[in-house]
């Protein structure tokens, strides 16, 4: 599984613990269904939901006429992850996550969903450090 793979479950990891209360590696487990682990994904998940309070703080004061309840579950996701690969991981550079999250949004969201997440994400940049 190469990373962006690694993303796409982890995606669809948090898309299932927004809506059901359970453990991150049961969610893994159901999404991976046969398939071999995967070190960066376990990272992903357990890194975003380990910070998401951090996170959603950040995200909600990047938000411009919205709510982070109001946002789409996907798109949600979608930023979450992003969100945590910007500020906790320095080894990916900010553009690899920023394309990385606006083709998530493209596959899996709707068709402004790329959009938004560009939007919110350049916001989010704009106020990390510097990596």
């Amino acid at each position: 599984m190469n990373r962006r793979q690694a993303r796409e479950k982890a995606l669809q990891v948090l898309f299932q613990l927004d809506l059901n209360e359970q453990e991150p590696q049961t969610a893994i487990n159901n999404v991976l269904e046969e398939e071999e682990g995967n070190p960066f994904l376990d990272e992903l998940v357990f890194g975003t939901t380990s910070h998401k309070e951090e996170i959603d703080t950040l995200l909600r004061s990047n938000l411009e006429n919205w709510t982070i309840e109001r946002i789409g579950n996907v798109d949600r996701a979608i930023l979450r992850l992003a969100i945590y690969e910007m500020q906790f991981e320095p080894n990916i550079p900010i553009n690899v996550t920023l394309n990385e999250a606006i083709e998530l949004a493209k596959t899996f969201g709707d068709d402004d969903s790329g959009k938004f997440i560009n939007s919110v994400l350049s916001k989010v940049k704009d106020q990390l450090p510097a990596k």
